[in-house]
């Protein structure tokens, strides 16, 4: 079951027949023929701008409301994300394809959908991890993490010079070890924070967009990024850009405190017809006494109009509101932060679960709970990254699913292949539909359908000791129990058990042990050089050789021994080959050097 609150702008597109062009109050929103599409209730994002809604499911449907009908989105691989800017749309998949259509992305058919990822001229970075929209520009990270652009650059939002390259429509490489990019629906600007937790913006000119001669602004666009000095102190949860504004999400990372977060405003925070407060390029705290005393769990960024969501169930608004899309039951413009009173929520004593949404003048509140048991939260998240999906079933169609190695283990009776040779046989009769419902009750260890359940009992893994240990690694109340160890020349650090179980079959043996506690004990790599200990380190985390060392035989040799002993699985690519291959290029560059 769902929930869905709507208000704001009923318009371009109209979502709710039979209600003003203006809903000014919060209100349910239902989708035609909703009894026959149960499937299609369970939601898991929302995305709109100026002519589109997307409403994306679970089952990896999406429906896109237009000026005409709802109609679904016509794309066969499953859909994990969508994003809705100005004059565009992306849908990126499970697959790690990004399939997009606008005027500034398909000039010559600008309401079809196009695999742009395929575009990208490096065929080794065409699997994307995350898309974002900005108003007329598409933003692209891949698994390597490079972040790309498509569409239009007028105001330099692609992070190169306007007056000699005004749009593209093919990915255009805008920087380098990027982890997270920030953008919005409406936005003309751009953030990339970077592995270093470094956080770059790639600036607009400012007045000639806004036409806003008493403010102080460069009139000229920057064509490389800008990097945003004196961050807040904590981690950067989320950034969202309106059509002139970005907020940031921080929170708090002192140990000796709870969890706190804390919303910081760059440029003005509201509309800047109404704020009239003095425009920085920096990010300043957004302060009051509606949530100074709750957490903040969600917030999202219109045009001109921000909605928060706090852990007492409050939700809050400041912005423009000239659709109502503030649901204050006016259309007066609010420059502080005002309470919204909501309707009775279905599932209020689970708020957790609520997420906002804004979209240019829309506004959205719904009911969006996780996929899986809690039992498993904290392996899927993790197991969502494609490295870690390394066995292939094939349906009866054709498709491919990829299955994590370890949970089947976790799963499963045996580890042999037997049992996996079992379930091939099982989901090669099976439609793409039903394997993901298999997989699914797999992971999360719950029954989905009972006719599945009884077809495949006989494979799930029904050792009790095995699943209490599980829990007892990645859900024990103290945070301590989740970490191992690592001991080196009087240092200690701190490895996720659950990275070290994928990792070591040595600290798999000694995790998953029902008879011995080893929550204490520590490991001694003290025989590793530093460069060895972090080679290793960052393999153990990325599966990846760290840039920028340089790779010697005494290295190798180093390593080599430690895999034998430490028992490292051995992945494809695996950590001797990255360092044999990683040695071979440098000796060939010393070569090139010497003639």
């Amino acid at each position: 079951m769902n929930e869905i609150i709507f208000f704001g702008l009923n318009q371009y597109p109209k979502l709710i027949k039979n209600e003003p062009n203006e809903i000014i109050k919060p209100i349910q929103f239902k989708f035609e023929n909703e009894n026959e599409n149960e499937n299609e209730k369970q939601i898991k994002q929302i995305s709109s701008a100026n002519f589109s809604t997307i409403f994306l499911f679970k089952n990896g449907k999406a429906i896109e409301y237009l000026n005409k009908n709802p109609e679904k989105i016509q794309i066969e691989e499953n859909i994990q994300k969508v994003t809705v800017g100005f004059e565009n749309e992306a849908i990126l998949t499970i697959e790690g394809n990004v399939f997009a259509k606008g005027k500034d992305i398909n000039p010559n058919n600008p309401n079809k959908f196009i695999n742009i990822s395929s575009l990208i001229e490096d065929k080794n970075d065409r699997i994307i991890e995350d898309i974002v929209s900005g108003a007329n520009s598409i933003y692209l990270l891949t698994s390597n993490q490079n972040a790309y652009g498509i569409g239009s650059n007028q105001y330099a939002q692609l992070g190169f010079d306007s007056k000699t390259l005004e749009e593209t429509q093919k990915p255009i490489l805008m920087m380098k070890n990027v982890s997270k990019i920030f953008s919005g629906n409406s936005s003309y600007h751009v953030f990339l924070l970077n592995s270093n937790q470094e956080l770059f913006f790639f600036e607009v000119n400012l007045i000639d967009q806004l036409k806003l001669s008493d403010y102080i602004f460069e009139e000229t666009i920057n064509k490389k990024p800008i990097k945003i000095q004196n961050i807040p102190k904590g981690k950067i949860i989320d950034i969202q850009c309106g059509g002139w504004h970005s907020i940031m999400l921080i929170e708090n990372q002192n140990k000796n405190q709870n969890p706190k977060r804390k919303l910081y405003s760059f440029l003005n925070y509201g509309a800047v017809e109404f704020g009239r407060t003095k425009i920085k390029k920096e990010f300043t705290e957004i302060k009051s006494s509606l949530f100074e005393n709750d957490n903040i769990l969600d917030f999202s960024v219109g045009t001109n109009h921000t909605l928060i969501l706090t852990s007492n169930s409050k939700l809050i608004g400041f912005g423009e509101n000239n659709c109502g899309q503030l649901g204050t039951k006016d259309t007066n413009n609010r420059s502080i932060p005002i309470q919204i009173k909501l309707p009775e929520l279905r599932f209020n004593e689970d708020i957790s679960n609520y997420h906002v949404y804004c979209g240019v003048s829309k506004s959205f509140l719904y009911y969006s709970p996780p996929s899986f048991s809690n039992i498993e939260e904290d392996l899927i998240k993790l197991f969502e990254r494609k490295e870690f999906c390394d066995i292939s079933f094939k349906t009866k169609n054709g498709e491919i699913i990829e299955a994590h190695k370890l949970i089947l283990k976790y799963r499963l009776k045996d580890e042999n292949q037997i049992e996996i040779e079992k379930l091939q046989e099982i989901i090669s009769k099976k439609s793409i539909k039903e394997s993901n419902q298999i997989f699914e009750m797999i992971y999360s260890n719950k029954i989905i359908n009972p006719i599945l359940y009884y077809e495949i009992k006989e494979i799930i893994n029904s050792n009790e000791k095995i699943e209490e240990t599980i829990k007892r690694i990645y859900l024990n109340e103290n945070e301590n129990e989740k970490d191992f160890i690592i001991e080196r020349k009087e240092k200690q650090y701190k490895f996720p058990k659950l990275i070290l179980i994928m990792r070591s079959e040595l600290y798999r043996g000694m995790f998953l042990s029902v008879t011995e506690d080893t929550s204490n004990k520590v490991t001694d790599y003290s025989e590793l050089s530093n460069k060895s200990f972090q080679i290793f380190e960052y393999w153990i985390y990325s599966n990846q050789i760290k840039k920028g060392i340089q790779i010697t035989q005494e290295i190798i040799n180093e390593i080599q021994i430690g895999i034998d002993y430490f028992q490292l699985n051995q992945t494809n690519p695996n950590l001797f080959d990255l360092l044999i291959n990683k040695f071979n290029i440098q000796k060939e560059k010393e070569k090139c050097l010497i003639f």
